[in-house]
């Protein structure tokens, strides 16, 4: 990572205090250490760092020698191209008054991205159609809430037999949330099922529709009225019903099948819950009508391990290293409160940046006031305050919001959560925590492969090396099956694919590489 040589003498020039930083780390150990190596690998120009306990709360440092309407000023006929992404975006079907940021992000970014293959754009076309056709307020859509009530299994139920659908339930942070029902849609995708959303912890108040002409919440009238409480525990879990032989992915017919299965792939995911990544049960899946489905993490690379999904996963992201690029740009765009925060932020603080870098900051296991933290943040906000940079470039820094509690499902927190996540994914050069959602996301919608602060393994050592630079810009699927369907039995999955490795911050899980021809 390009570095700079900032530690001068005490001539009044600018130097990062890493004395002070040094004397942090004997002092307090553990994931303060990984913290602070941030201040380390920060370039001048322009910097973000998002610091706080289970989650994160930015700074942001940027050099004031470049205007956005200077040397990286974006012509009208680019903008108007771009801001479709190639066709990832749909073209026709929105109100732009209703959502702002669709429409303007393309102002607000450097990176253009990579572009979607045309066969992806296609289907993002097929699929809006499917979600039109078969959505709330539809014919088909009160069929098949009919049938759920009914108990019938889908083979024997009333309505069009086109209309599948799945169910992704919010709950965990932000950064959870976004990468759940990324992963949702894109399963939803493969198997031509309809994604309908839980609008519960602030799914539906922090987002714009991302499908024209529907909505892809669930509504309020759901007959599951206890969804949201679906666990380990439930009997309609695919897993429960294989362990306990309600269902024989080897010999149950569609006749057999129950109204509704509900995939539990949450942290606490047994083997049986994962054999929901073989073939051979994902033939049985296909045919049950109604999938609700809970995660806290990203499942993408899991789909990658199905034989059935890999021609089409291959021909959809020929770049396998920029599927959640694709999803999360596509899906998730700011509403207009949200981008109401994040376009003054950006003008205020930000446009003027030559470079901006952002550090994206979490702290495990640490002190819940994590004074020292604050005390550092603040050093050095004053640092580039009181002496000049030694390159004689002004550098700023700031923090947006001085969050320093994840609050799950708190409207004001989410708010300001993903307008920083959003400003992260706008910075030129990205540092981010190990195992952190919030990065994950950042890192995804802005194109960017991060430096990555890897977490202490026990809490008391500091990693060696401290951090290091990422080998995509994929989030890493934390708790992937070790399961090899075709032998039946317990296998290293990090080594089926190519383009399939084990993370870097996570060694046993699971992230998306680019593909070695």
């Amino acid at each position: 990572m390009p570095q700079r040589d900032m530690e001068k003498g005490r001539d009044g020039a600018a130097a990062p205090p890493l004395k002070m930083l040094d004397q942090y780390r004997r002092k307090r150990g553990c994931a303060a250490n990984a913290v602070l190596v941030a201040f380390i690998v920060t370039v001048p120009a322009m910097a973000i760092l998002f610091g706080a306990r289970s989650s994160a709360s930015a700074l942001w440092i940027g050099s004031a020698n470049a205007s956005r309407l200077g040397m990286y000023s974006i012509s009208p006929l680019y903008r108007a191209h771009d801001r479709l992404l190639g066709g990832l975006l749909a073209d026709d079907g929105f109100d732009e008054r209703s959502c702002h940021s669709r429409y303007e992000f393309a102002t607000y970014r450097r990176n253009a991205g990579r572009k979607p293959s045309q066969y992806l754009v296609t289907k993002l076309r097929r699929h809006e159609a499917l979600q039109r056709r078969c959505g709330p307020g539809t014919a088909a859509y009160s069929d098949a809430v009919e049938q759920l009530r009914s108990g019938k299994s889908h083979a024997g139920a009333i309505g069009s037999p086109e209309c599948r659908y799945l169910v992704s339930i919010s709950y965990q942070g932000l950064g959870n949330r976004i990468l759940a029902a990324g992963s949702a849609f894109l399963y939803a995708v493969l198997t031509d099922r309809l994604l309908l959303v839980d609008p519960s912890n602030e799914m539906g108040e922090l987002f714009c529709e991302p499908f024209p002409g529907t909505t892809w919440l669930l509504p309020p009238d759901f007959p599951l009225t206890s969804y949201t409480n679906f666990s380990i525990d439930t009997a309609e879990s695919y897993g429960n019903m294989l362990k306990n032989k309600a269902i024989d992915a080897a010999s149950t017919t569609a006749q057999q099948l129950p109204p509704f299965a509900y995939v539990h792939l949450d942290h606490d995911a047994t083997v049986e819950d994962k054999f929901f990544f073989c073939d051979e049960d994902q033939r049985v899946l296909r045919d049950i009508r109604w999938l609700v489905m809970r995660t806290d993490s990203y499942i993408v690379p899991g789909l990658f391990l199905v034989m059935d999904f890999q021609e089409e996963l291959a021909t959809l992201f020929p770049e396998p290293d920029a599927v959640f690029h694709h999803l999360g740009r596509y899906l998730f765009h700011p509403n207009n409160h949200v981008w109401g925060f994040i376009t003054r932020y950006y003008d205020a603080y930000l446009a003027p940046a030559h470079q901006r870098v952002g550090i994206q900051v979490r702290v495990f296991g640490a002190d819940p006031e994590s004074p020292e933290l604050l005390e550092q943040i603040t050093t050095l906000k004053s640092m580039y305050w009181e002496h000049a940079a030694a390159s004689g470039e002004a550098v700023g820094v700031h923090q947006p919001s001085h969050e320093e509690y994840q609050q799950f499902g708190a409207r004001s927190h989410d708010t300001k959560a993903w307008a920083e996540i959003y400003l992260l994914s706008l910075t030129d050069v990205l540092v981010t925590s190990g195992r952190s959602t919030f990065g994950y996301v950042a890192q995804g919608l802005g194109g960017l492969t991060p430096w990555v602060m890897y977490k202490p393994a026990n809490g008391s050592v500091v990693p060696d090396p401290p951090c290091g630079r990422d080998v995509s810009m994929e989030p890493c699927f934390h708790n992937p099956p070790f399961y090899d369907c075709r032998i039946k039995q317990g296998t290293d999955t990090g080594k089926f694919l190519p383009h399939v490795h084990h993370c870097k911050d996570v060694s046993w899980g699971l992230k998306l590489v680019h593909r070695i021809a």
